[in-house]
């Protein structure tokens, strides 16, 4: 189907609503770009296994608005710097929530998907390539081992995650790509009071400190949304991120 006729066959009407609660504003090839991403999603979800979410109107909701609520903490627009966009990591990716949604939405941004399964990573290189974005790469591997010296270590503006871990394993995975002075942003579904207490040490010990917690609601909908903000202070001693597995398996504290 030729791109243009999905703006006939599927209503946009609530999507660009969430999207101007979010302060953001699409154009019509952008707007496509969402709906062949989605088409795609569904297409690829009936052989793999990529999203439990596969209706319309809860893709546009659950995974594309909510990957852009980024800018309920962080205003891509005011954080491009002079000589380079933002440089930002999705680390555990998936089906590309995240950082694929921020690409397609702010296209000044340079995004690396890193996720650990090699079939997700085949989808990803579809979409990019289906969509012809620039600026976007792909890893396969994980978390643990791009982040060592000498790879992706502290290089990084932003990193974000929407991946399924308590806030100090989170960490332990992310802070060490970030940069001195940029930022990880954590999205949760959930209210996380003790588990925020419980990493406040994890944190610190990684370089990091909570710079903000925003909590909300999807636009037009009762679906509770958090959004964690640390800001990378200090170089994340070497010997993180431990070995594969540690860092979930046994939380620092």
């Amino acid at each position: 189907m030729n791109e243009n006729d999905l703006l006939q066959k599927y209503s946009t009407a609530q999507f660009q609503s969430d999207l101007e609660y979010l302060g953001i504003q699409l154009s019509q090839k952008q707007l496509e770009q969402f709906l062949v991403y989605y088409e795609m999603l569904a297409e690829w979800n009936q052989v793999m296994n990529l999203t439990a979410i596969t209706e319309y109107d809860d893709v546009m909701k659950k995974h594309f608005v909510d990957s852009l609520s980024l800018t309920k903490v962080f205003d891509a627009e005011k954080h491009y710097m002079l000589t380079k966009p933002v440089s930002v990591i999705d680390v555990g990716t998936g089906a590309g929530f995240p950082g694929l949604a921020l690409k397609i939405a702010f296209p000044n941004l340079k995004v690396t998907l890193l996720d650990s399964l090699n079939k997700r990573i085949h989808f990803l290189d579809a979409v990019i390539e289906r969509l012809g974005l620039d600026g976007v790469e792909t890893l396969h591997g994980r978390a643990e081992d791009f982040a060592r010296p000498g790879k992706l270590r502290e290089s990084f503006d932003l990193c974000v995650s929407r991946a399924v871990a308590n806030l100090a394993s989170l960490s332990e995975y992310c802070l060490p790509y970030v940069k001195q002075g940029g930022f990880f942003i954590s999205y949760k579904s959930e209210r996380i009071s003790e588990e925020m207490d419980a990493a406040g040490n994890a944190i610190s010990l990684l370089g990091g400190k909570l710079d903000r917690q925003t909590e909300f609601t999807l636009p037009d909908s009762d679906i509770y949304r958090n959004l964690v903000m640390i800001r990378k202070q200090r170089a994340t001693p070497k010997k993180y991120p431990r070995k594969a597995g540690l860092p979930t398996k046994e939380p620092l504290v």
